[in-house]
């Protein structure tokens, strides 16, 4: 207490100087002031504020620090989650890349089939026209040799009939059916 009485008094002189007023006397203000801060002070400390500040002040730092944590825990967890969808990107991106690349092969493939497939066929309608006009150029042959043999058998009637007589002209008829009934039977 001595020691509080002597820094109010240090703290004090300046203020008695100034208003002319012994300082411990309840007609100055700045004593009463004093007295009330102190008490103040003392209430504060009887009561346990400036521990339950602390309290206060430790309790909300390790809420920051909880925080802090949890949000560095989250962040963590959040770059392992872009991490893996970065890995599932690049692994889909690949996977369409094959795909891409296996849809040009078969297309390709598909294309040279295509085009041996084209050639085959021009290849058989080429042979089947070839076949028609040799069909064609056979049918021709035979019309043009029937129709030669006609012309060649009528010319050789006329020079027959105008040369052979009644009893040979019998003759060769004859002959000619006995010829047809042989080969017949």
């Amino acid at each position: 207490m001595r020691k509080l009485a002597f820094t109010l008094s240090l703290a004090a002189g300046p203020a008695m100087a100034a208003e002319g007023v012994p300082f411990f006397s309840f007609f100055n203000t700045s004593t009463v002031t004093l007295l009330a801060f102190i008490t103040f002070v003392w209430v504060l400390v009887h009561l346990g504020v400036p521990g339950k500040l602390l309290a206060m002040l430790d309790q909300r730092a390790e809420n920051i620090r909880k925080e802090l944590n949890e949000a560095k825990a989250l962040r963590e967890e959040a770059q392992a989650i872009l991490a893996s969808y970065e890995r599932k990107q690049r692994e889909v991106r690949e996977q369409a890349e094959r795909i891409i690349e296996h849809a040009r092969e078969e297309a390709k493939i598909a294309a040279e089939k295509a085009k041996e497939d084209l050639q085959e066929t021009l290849a058989r309608r080429m042979a089947a026209a070839e076949e028609q006009i040799a069909s064609a150029h056979a049918q021709a042959l035979k019309e043009v040799r029937d129709q030669a043999v006609q012309v060649a058998v009528a010319a050789a009637a006329d020079v027959l009939a105008k040369k052979l007589t009644d009893a040979q002209n019998e003759e060769l008829v004859s002959e000619a059916i006995e010829a047809v009934q042989t080969r017949l039977h």
